[in-house]
């Protein structure tokens, strides 16, 4: 099982990772990876990636939310909501609920579906991580 952590840093060569939790009408917006995708393939995950040399984790959301989702926002000002760190990855999450444009798939070589979900459905999905419906519980309040 991934180690939650809210707000702490870590060291090593895990990938960085930022990820997005949008939220509109009790509902968040999840990504079906593709299942020809080498990680995590054929799961509901949240929107979002690998940062680049340089980037922050802020600026890799803005840019994997743009490139995935082709939406806008801001780089997120206030400390990540989550933070999953795995022997190979460190993912921060931020909550989104402020965006320009209209989510859609503009990744179909990542992700063969993208599309929002009540906490109630989630239960049925295949998710990346077996602790994503509490954390979506948390950010729906």
């Amino acid at each position: 099982m991934a180690e939650w952590h809210v707000g702490e840093s870590t060291a090593g060569a895990r990938h960085q990772v930022a990820a997005g939790i949008l939220v509109r009408d009790a509902q968040v917006l999840l990504c079906h990876r593709s299942p020809d995708r080498a990680w995590y393939p054929d799961v509901w995950d949240f929107p979002g990636g690998h940062g680049v040399t340089g980037e922050t984790p802020g600026h890799a959301l803005v840019r994997e939310l743009r490139e995935e989702l082709g939406i806008a926002i801001t780089v997120p000002d206030e400390p990540e909501f989550a933070r999953l760190v795995t022997p190979d990855f460190d993912c921060r999450m931020w909550v989104i609920t402020e965006w320009e444009g209209t989510p859609s798939n503009m990744a179909p070589h990542e992700h063969d579906d993208v599309a929002w979900w009540s906490l109630p459905e989630i239960v049925w999905l295949r998710l990346a991580d077996e602790a994503y419906p509490a954390l979506i519980r948390r950010a729906l309040m």
